[in-house]
């Protein structure tokens, strides 16, 4: 029965921290997609902040989902934004060879474990 119980709260808790975005942009060149999938960012704020890009002079769509869509090249696991103790996991979708500078950017500026796909 007390197995029962934490089986039951462990998925309970899982499914409140389900949190995710994706976030596409494109300009007359370049598509970007990626999805950032909340570790431990309060949700009012991976909401109002986390996601929402401000790329200046590129169209983006932003869409809340429970979690980041299979088909990722990539991701960087616990990534920090400098300046705040929060965590996130970060796809990032199309050209596979963008790794040789996203690699770097997520361990060096976001502390975080590169994981290729």
């Amino acid at each position: 029965m007390r197995r029962y119980y934490l089986l039951l709260l462990m998925l309970l808790s899982s499914q409140i921290f389900a949190q995710a975005c994706v976030i596409e942009s494109a300009d007359e060149r370049v598509q970007i997609k990626i999805c950032q999938q909340n570790r431990s960012i309060p949700e009012q704020m991976f909401k109002s902040g986390f996601c929402q890009p401000q790329l200046q002079g590129q169209k983006t769509k932003v869409t809340f989902v429970e979690q980041c869509p299979i088909g990722a090249f990539g991701v960087c696991r616990n990534a920090q934004t400098a300046g705040v103790p929060y965590q996130q996991d970060i796809h990032y979708y199309g050209v596979d060879t963008d790794a040789r500078y996203l690699k770097p950017a997520c361990e060096k500026q976001s502390k975080g474990v590169w994981m290729a796909y």
